[in-house]
């Protein structure tokens, strides 16, 4: 037998149209995430963390995040 890999298929399979844009749609929604994310690290770099006062506890953003995942989730009757 031979050492060498067999060949890789080239070729690319073409998504349909509405693929394709739930890709494109997915990945200007990662993309504005990630600068939201971004601008958020900047603040802190220029003007440092902020006061304890200013921040939201984590227990209060999990619960909301929680609600969210709750609402995109299909009732189960």
């Amino acid at each position: 037998m031979s050492e060498q890999p067999a060949p890789a298929d080239t070729a690319r399979q073409q998504l349909d149209p509405a693929a394709a844009d739930a890709v494109r749609a997915y990945a200007a929604r990662t993309r504005a995430t990630a600068d939201q994310f971004a601008g958020v690290l900047e603040e802190i770099a220029a003007n440092g963390l902020p006061s304890v006062e200013e921040c939201t506890p984590w227990e209060e953003l999990r619960e909301a995040h929680l609600v969210r995942l709750a609402r995109q989730r299909p009732a189960v009757a």
